[in-house]
């Protein structure tokens, strides 16, 4: 007897099954970069943490050695560390004997204008001054015909340039002149460089010009800055140092971008909730934007007997 033939349905996906897949899949997608983009946030606030934490321990390990922290940069005309920042004297301290041993050499030899060709200290790109967030911190860029490298972590002077009332100015302050409470004082925070490359030069920072203070320049802007600096906005508007257009209330403690080049008036980073700061006392915390400038001022000063607390 002849069977009937049997018709057999070839097994495989459905229009309609394989966009319901594409759907699944898109959600899940949907769902996990938020949660690896924080993993990586958190990680990266993580390393900042650890290296304002690690260059406060150095700054304590200079004041050890020297009797005081470390100055804003070097002010003392041609001398062999001519404008060197607070960072450069710190060197040995966060495991850069080699770097500060030939950067010291090469200024012993004659070359006390510290950017020039042959300063390797200029051009040296360093974790440690860096967060992971932004990766212009670690690049070495031509900028006016100097090979530069940047910082993304600044001194905290105080609150403004010309009162240098912080902890990293350009005055011999001990831990006992802290009488603020070194918990209670602000000593490191983050800046990134500006947009321009003008500012946030780790090794050798002029910072701005200030004409309130017969035009020197003593390192803000580039290596520390002020957490109240009302002078520094106006300042930028001057042609030398790019002439920037920056409304007064810039060096107010608020988000920022890369691209405006009047964020670097204020503290502030790539992270989305605040900056890190590192304390006197060599703890770290993360200041969360919103914090009032009255708060942000009474810590910024080492002396000046105000009465705040951090959020």
């Amino acid at each position: 007897m002849r069977l009937a033939s049997q018709r057999f349905r070839r097994s495989g996906f459905t229009l309609i099954e394989l966009l319901v897949v594409i759907a699944i899949i898109a959600i899940l997608i949907g769902l996990l970069l938020p949660a690896v983009q924080k993993v990586r946030e958190a990680a990266a606030r993580t390393q900042c943490q650890n290296n304002l934490h690690n260059i406060a321990l150095a700054c304590h390990s200079f004041h050890d050695a020297n009797g005081a922290m470390p100055q804003a940069i070097e002010t003392l005309n041609w001398s062999p560390h001519w404008y060197w920042s607070w960072m450069a004297q710190i060197l040995p301290y966060v495991e850069q004997q080699n770097l500060y041993r030939q950067a010291d050499a090469f200024a012993q030899a004659g070359n006390y204008y510290p950017w020039q060709s042959g300063q390797i200290g200029l051009s040296t790109s360093l974790k440690v001054w860096a967060c992971p967030m932004d990766s212009r911190q670690l690049v070495t860029q031509d900028e006016g015909g100097y090979q530069v490298a940047f910082t993304g972590i600044v001194g905290v002077r105080g609150t403004m340039q010309r009162l240098d009332d912080g902890v990293i100015c350009n005055k011999k302050v001990t831990m006992v002149g802290i009488s603020d409470g070194t918990s209670n004082t602000f000593m490191l925070g983050e800046r990134p460089p500006s947009n321009d490359y003008f500012f946030g030069w780790w090794f050798a920072g002029a910072g701005y010009v200030n004409p309130s203070n017969g035009y020197s320049q003593n390192g803000t802007g580039d290596v520390v800055l002020g957490t109240a600096d009302t002078d520094y906005p106006p300042a930028l508007a001057q042609g030398f140092n790019g002439g920037y257009s920056c409304g007064g209330n810039m060096y107010q403690f608020q988000a920022g971008t890369v691209t405006n080049n009047c964020d670097q008036a204020h503290f502030w980073s790539l992270h989305p909730s605040g900056a890190n700061f590192g304390m006197a006392d060599g703890s770290v915390r993360m200041v969360t934007y919103g914090t009032s400038q009255a708060v942000m001022t009474a810590y910024g000063s080492r002396a000046g007997g105000e009465v705040a607390t951090l959020p």
